[in-house]
């Protein structure tokens, strides 16, 4: 048994874990916080209602992710121990800040709004609910920044063996930090949007709950329809970003051997990394030229252009980003017919419709792990990017067999963890948002 592998594949699993949770809360945040705006403005109870019981689905979630990020942290100093004696002085102050700056603040207002819905005025819970929002897109964005770091490493010198920090800004604002925080933002939004719009879908078609279903409904058709077009746009601004720094992961992810001029886009194709060729290959021609350099003509390296050695696996990175495409257009085009049905007044009555956006709620949780995979199996041989390899950066003193024990071990505590979750979220659903008092008339 190899320690390196055993140590990639325990992170993977629970790092990949672990990234269900973030993109939903930090899109739910943003939706509460929006219904609460709308409470807040208009007095209208149905607002406040609604936003309490997302609020509750949030905190379920949100606490099963920080349950799960704690592992990630300790799995740096057990199995990853060269990697955080040679960049642990950079890697490290993103993450503390993370836990100093974000953390703390959206727990704090979380626990404000867990306790304050009958206590604490409207404007108080918007408050509350404007800091909780604020606060998880801030926690991703020290992670980005620390993870961005990886893929394109700046601000620093190689010093005594370690590589230690120089610019703090420089290594903040790396190359890829902007354009992978927004691209990680707005899918977040996407998916806090379907998965409001699936319950949403559920409650209408039971009948139930129908005055707040129909308008959570309506709000993440059109959060989940600009969502998914923003990362559309921002994606493709990584993109290019990607094709600057990281020619290497481009040609994988577009299974590009030949050096071509100009580049086709290839929608499908299946790579033969042995005989370095993509059979069947059915391509826009000279599209990815243009959308990487704004040039039909412009020329873009293959993997040919670069030692085998360098190579990422070619195959993960191919069909992970390939897939991760395909289901961004699936939601854009969900989103759209939604939005087209909302405009005819035909949205609550097309129970086709519906019941496609309660089993579509996983759609943006697997492109998100996608994205991941694309970028990080994408970055390989290379735990920091043209740095330090993987193979340099694992604890060469932990014993693969207990390495393989702690796989099996999280693999069951993590199963037990996830059929919990959905546990709890379908007991919360079924008992649905709280019915308004009969004192109360909405405005």
């Amino acid at each position: 048994m190899d320690a390196a592998l055993l140590s990639r594949i325990q992170f993977a699993m629970t790092a990949g874990f672990h990234f269900l949770f973030p993109p939903l809360t930090i899109g739910l945040s943003w939706i509460i916080f929006w219904m609460l705006t709308k409470y807040r403005s208009t007095g209208i109870e149905v607002w406040r209602r609604m936003a309490r019981f997302w609020f509750g689905l949030f905190s379920l979630s949100f606490a099963i992710g920080v349950a799960t990020g704690i592992t990630l942290e300790f799995q740096f100093g057990t199995n990853w121990s060269q990697y955080s004696r040679f960049v642990g002085d950079i890697f490290g102050a993103p993450l503390a800040a993370e836990a100093l700056f974000s953390f703390f603040l959206e727990s704090t207002f979380m626990g404000v709004m867990l306790f304050g819905w009958d206590r604490l005025s409207k404007n108080t819970m918007w408050f509350a609910s404007l800091m909780v929002a604020f606060g998880s897109s801030l926690s991703a964005l020290w992670i980005i920044i620390a993870n961005s770091w990886m893929q394109t490493p700046a601000g620093y010198a190689i010093r005594n063996g370690r590589a230690e920090l120089t610019d703090f800004f420089a290594a903040a604002l790396n190359p890829s930090t902007l354009p992978r925080y927004t691209h990680v933002i707005a899918a977040s939004l996407a998916t806090g949007a379907f998965f409001v719009m699936g319950i949403s879908a559920y409650f209408l078609v039971k009948k139930r709950h129908e005055e707040p279903a129909g308008k959570s409904l309506k709000v993440s058709l059109v959060i989940g329809l600009a969502a998914a077009l923003l990362t559309l746009g921002f994606g493709h601004w990584h993109g290019v970003q990607v094709a600057e720094t990281q020619p290497l992961k481009l040609a994988s992810i577009e299974g590009l051997f030949e050096t071509r001029k100009p580049a086709p886009g290839i929608i499908f194709a299946v790579p033969d990394v042995k005989e370095e060729r993509s059979d069947l290959e059915i391509s826009v021609p000279a599209a990815l030229s243009f959308l990487i350099y704004g040039d039909l003509h412009a020329e873009v390296k293959g993997l040919k252009a670069f030692p085998k050695s360098d190579w990422p696996p070619v195959l993960m990175t191919f069909y992970s980003f390939h897939l991760m495409v395909a289901m961004g257009m699936a939601m854009i085009a969900l989103t759209l017919l939604g939005i087209y049905l909302m405009i005819r007044k035909k949205l609550f009555s097309s129970d086709l419709y519906l019941k496609i956006l309660m089993y579509s709620i996983p759609l943006p949780f697997l492109a998100t792990q996608l994205g991941w995979i694309t970028a990080e199996v994408g970055r390989q041989p290379w735990a920091v990017y043209q740095v330090i390899k993987t193979k340099d950066a694992f604890s060469p003193t932990v014993p693969a067999g207990q390495i393989l024990l702690t796989i099996i071990l999280f693999a069951l505590v993590y199963s037990l963890l996830f059929a919990l979750w959905i546990f709890l979220l379908r007991r919360k659903v079924l008992r649905g948002p709280e019915t308004e008092p009969k004192s109360k008339k909405e405005a």
